[in-house]
């Protein structure tokens, strides 16, 4: 199972006056990504959040070339939100800074402020994702546009990518969702406080059903969000879980405790492990603080023991 990083960028203070996110703990936390080996790093995307926020297209673009050799990866983006078309230019332009190394993840978002910013009825929310998704599969990943869309965009033209960006499709697992992932993605990207590996194995063997029906080869899997704190403390494990995690994700911590590699590098290698044996070929980790140490602790202590 490979492994990614979130990049830090939300604030680490509570509120319009909290804290900003700090970009000098960005460019750390890629050069320790890139001189430990970690195979991507990837950004998230928010109109708005709870807590200041960067822009998550923008700032893979601004780290691609320090992110040599990794991959870059939106985990998630979202195309019914930002509009297709303007994700895909902002891909395509990525793509053109990093070749072969873009990953767009995709979502409908679950935040009902972000579709409300976006002028897009939360309870249309998925037939707009859909409609967005082909679109942009049509601007970078390499099917066709839909024919109304090749109509609007018959007087303009839009960057196209140097080769066609893999679609990961997002979702919680459901049964419906699986059956989006399968019509639209190149993949599945599951989250990890959203999850379990027991459910991460179920919607797999869902996604295997709906492969088989359409006559597909199987998808890869993989899990964003992994919040991750490698502590040998427990006082620690409590704190990070209830004044630091369920404060961001608006969670109850005693439902995050066994979903996060928030603990000791025992506890985290033994999710890992779970998550490795229900077929996930790339883990995203975001480490909770002390970006660049917790990365070193990560591959010294817990990868080498997953098994």
């Amino acid at each position: 199972m490979e492994v990614g990083v979130h990049l830090p960028q939300v604030a680490t203070g509570a509120g319009r006056s909290g804290e900003g996110p700090d970009v000098r703990r960005v460019r750390e936390v890629i050069d320790a990504a890139r001189q430990l080996g970690l195979a991507a790093v990837s950004a998230n995307d928010h109109l708005a959040f709870h807590r200041p926020w960067l822009d998550g297209p923008t700032l893979l673009a601004s780290v691609a070339d320090r992110a040599a050799g990794m991959d870059l990866a939106t985990t998630i983006a979202l195309p019914s939100l930002r509009g297709p078309v303007q994700l895909a230019a902002s891909l395509a332009t990525l793509a053109a800074l990093a070749p072969g190394r873009v990953v767009a993840g995709v979502g409908a978002g679950s935040s009902a402020t972000d579709h409300a910013l976006a002028g897009v009825p939360f309870e249309d929310r998925w037939r707009r994702f859909e409609e967005s998704v082909r679109v942009l599969r049509g601007l970078v990943g390499g099917d066709d546009l839909p024919d109304d869309w090749e109509v609007l965009l018959a007087g303009g033209q839009v960057a196209a990518p140097p080769e066609p960006v893999p679609v990961w499709v997002a979702s919680w697992g459901s049964p419906a969702g699986m059956r989006r992932v399968a019509r639209l993605g190149d993949g599945w990207l599951a989250s990890a406080y959203n999850t379990t590996p027991d459910e991460f194995a179920a919607g797999r063997r869902r996604l295997a059903e709906e492969h088989d029906r359409q006559g597909r080869s199987p998808l890869p899997a993989a899990l964003a969000t992994m919040w991750t704190r490698i502590t040998d403390d427990d006082a620690e494990t409590e704190r990070v879980l209830r004044d630091v995690l369920a404060p961001i994700v608006r969670r109850d911590p005693d439902e995050l405790r066994d979903r996060v590699c928030v603990g000791s590098a025992e506890h985290c290698a033994r999710l890992l492990s779970s998550y490795a044996a229900a077929g996930c070929v790339r883990t995203y980790v975001w480490p909770l603080g002390d970006e660049v140490a917790q990365l070193e602790r990560l591959v010294r202590e817990v990868l080498p023991a997953i098994g």
